[in-house]
């Protein structure tokens, strides 16, 4: 039986390409070049009428049963608002009006850029959706700090809480070490 895929084609050896500084993965064959980039993670900091915020614990790896906000990786053919809506939707069965960017973390380690949004939830009925064990609605002084499942939940709740006090509107980006 023949293999219609062949093992030693496409990309597959590291090389700087010309014009390029860095090494790629790329078809000695062809030229292609196989680009990586970072993922784009997409979510919110969702409030309710009470000013209460809401979280989700996970079902899915990573960090099951930890506690995050409704996020995950933005899809091909849409914006960064709406992957952010769907997401909302998708984790807490929410529906939401963003009003404005919250954050940018870039974390180069782990290959993201995560855009995190405010939001207002448009109704206070929340529901775990299939990535969710459960959500729930929170007053700032009652979040479960030690079982956020990410650091950048953390500095997005804070930065959510630093911005609702003051009424700072621009977005946020990395603490500082001093900040973390």
């Amino acid at each position: 039986m023949n293999n219609p895929i062949d093992s030693n084609a496409g990309p597959r050896l590291y090389r700087i390409p010309d014009g390029d500084d860095r090494e790629r993965l790329t078809c000695p064959d062809c030229g292609y070049v196989a680009y990586e980039n970072p993922r784009i993670v997409v979510g919110v900091v969702a409030r309710a009428s009470d000013e209460r915020i809401l979280l989700c614990r996970r079902a899915i790896p990573p960090r099951i049963g930890y506690w995050t906000l409704p996020a995950g990786y933005m899809e091909l053919n849409e914006t960064a608002e709406h992957g952010a809506m769907r997401e909302a939707w998708e984790e807490a069965r929410a529906q939401l009006e963003l009003t404005g960017l919250l954050a940018i973390y870039s974390l180069a380690r782990i290959h993201q850029v995560q855009l995190i949004y405010r939001a207002i939830l448009t109704q206070d009925e929340v529901s775990a959706g299939p990535e969710s064990q459960e959500v729930k609605l929170f007053h700032y002084d009652e979040l479960p700090w030690d079982e956020l499942a990410f650091p950048t939940v953390d500095w997005a709740l804070k930065h959510d809480h630093q911005a609702h006090l003051s009424g700072y509107t621009k977005a946020f980006s990395n603490p500082t070490e001093d900040e973390a």
